[in-house]
């Protein structure tokens, strides 16, 4: 009787565990991704985007057809994509899933790609969004989310990791690190230890340099940013303290506007130059770093003598460098989707931590996951101490009062202008 007694309990025990096995949260946390589809189901799922190509969304694909081999997935990029994905929405043609960017919500023109997003908060789809980094992801008024990070973004500057290490000298954290570094660089023969585009404001070396600084001093305020979104001149003395850091920083740093102002755009020809090998700091947006990987075979210098790159901080206060935490791409699911339920089987696939990691690192971007370390390109991002990461999420500054912002510090960089002229042309500079 004890035997039978005992071999009794022992098969309740394992089919209790078996049932606890199929539990969503043990697929998730212990199994990975377990289809809860019929995995013959065939049908066609369609994305639509702006970019020319989408290698790292089309890997995923690759994945997901282990798992739903009928499953046809094709990636569609439409020209002049902001201005017709709400037409695209209204045809007959309408994707299942498509690119979103959190700067739509809110504006008239864009209402269709936020009309036709399925809720994707809903806990039924099963979405993973505890593995984003909550500071990124939209809030909207009524609490609904349409559309979830796939990548992030953020500014910075690219580092020549072997210059430092030739001439020992550590990435500075600081701002006064900073200024020591560019000291001690041009002490030993650099001409330009620290450069960066200037021939356009949008990601101009003062823009990427100032904002996450800028962003910092109105973070806690919100009667300035409520200010500064109305775009009213008196607003402007809110800059000011930027503006004052912009022109210390250029020269303190002893940056060769003149040489800087040869780079002839914000992508192809800042990465080049950068990897000449003599720069050792080059600032730059994480857009601008996700082409790094495939231009490294373009550049005649870099083939020759290849050198460890990161892209880090730029440490613009004694206190620590900001990082200024942005969605990069988003995704919706089409509401409307004939096909809905295979499409949230694929988000339900992304987003996770490995996945996203995945797609983010094919494509060259920052993961939007709260775990940076899966790619040591972006590793000094994660380091950074909760308190001075920011997100224009949270801060509520509009894409005006941000075009304001790079307009008068542009100007001032450049010597167009004084610090008190862009202070009270502050609602008016773009025009």
């Amino acid at each position: 009787m004890k035997k039978l007694l005992s071999v009794f309990l022992s098969v309740l025990m394992v089919a209790e565990l078996a049932a606890c096995g199929n539990t969503k949260q043990d697929v998730t946390t212990e199994e990975g991704f377990v289809p809860a589809l019929d995995t013959s189901t065939s049908c066609h799922i369609n994305f639509a985007g702006g970019y020319d190509n989408f290698e790292a969304l089309e890997a995923e694909f690759d994945r997901f057809n282990e798992y739903y081999p009928n499953v046809e997935l094709t990636y569609t990029k439409i020209d002049d994509y902001n201005n017709m994905i709400g037409m695209v929405l209204n045809g007959n043609d309408a994707p299942d899933i498509y690119v979103n960017y959190s700067w739509m919500y809110g504006r008239d023109q864009y209402s269709s790609s936020i009309e036709h997003a399925e809720d994707l908060s809903d806990p039924a789809l099963g979405l993973d969004l505890g593995c984003i980094r909550s500071n990124i992801i939209l809030n909207t008024d009524d609490g609904s989310l349409p559309m979830v990070p796939i990548f992030s973004n953020t500014y910075g500057m690219l580092v020549n990791n072997d210059l430092f290490e030739k001439e020992g000298l550590e990435v500075p954290t600081t701002y006064t690190e900073l200024v020591e570094v560019c000291e001690a660089f041009r002490a030993k023969g650099y001409e330009s230890p620290l450069m960066g585009f200037t021939q356009e404001e949008t990601t101009s070396l003062y823009t990427v340099s100032i904002y996450p600084y800028y962003c910092g001093t109105v973070a806690d305020d919100p009667d300035a940013v409520a200010a500064l979104n109305s775009l009213d001149s008196s607003a402007g003395e809110y800059l000011r303290p930027s503006l004052e850091k912009i022109v210390a920083f250029v020269n303190d740093c002893g940056i060769d506007t003149g040489v800087c102002g040869e780079i002839e755009n914000n992508y192809d020809a800042v990465i080049l130059r950068f990897f000449e090998g003599d720069v050792p700091m080059m600032t730059a947006s994480g857009d601008t770093v996700s082409g790094t990987a495939k231009r490294e075979s373009r550049s005649e210098a870099f083939a020759v003598n290849p050198f460890s790159y990161t892209f880090v901080p730029v440490p613009m206060s004694d206190d620590g460098a900001t990082f200024l935490d942005m969605s990069n791409l988003q995704f919706s699911v089409n509401k409307d989707s004939e096909n809905l339920g295979m499409a949230n089987e694929f988000m339900r696939f992304l987003i996770t931590s490995e996945e996203l990691s995945n797609m983010a690192q094919l494509k060259g971007l920052m993961s939007p996951t709260k775990d940076l370390s899966f790619n040591s390109m972006y590793a000094a991002f994660g380091e950074v101490p909760e308190s001075r990461i920011l997100s224009l999420e949270e801060i509520g500054l509009t894409d005006d009062a941000i075009n304001q912002m790079r307009q008068a510090v542009y100007e001032v960089g450049t010597g167009s202008m004084s610090i008190d002229e862009a202070v009270a042309g502050y609602g008016s500079l773009d025009q």
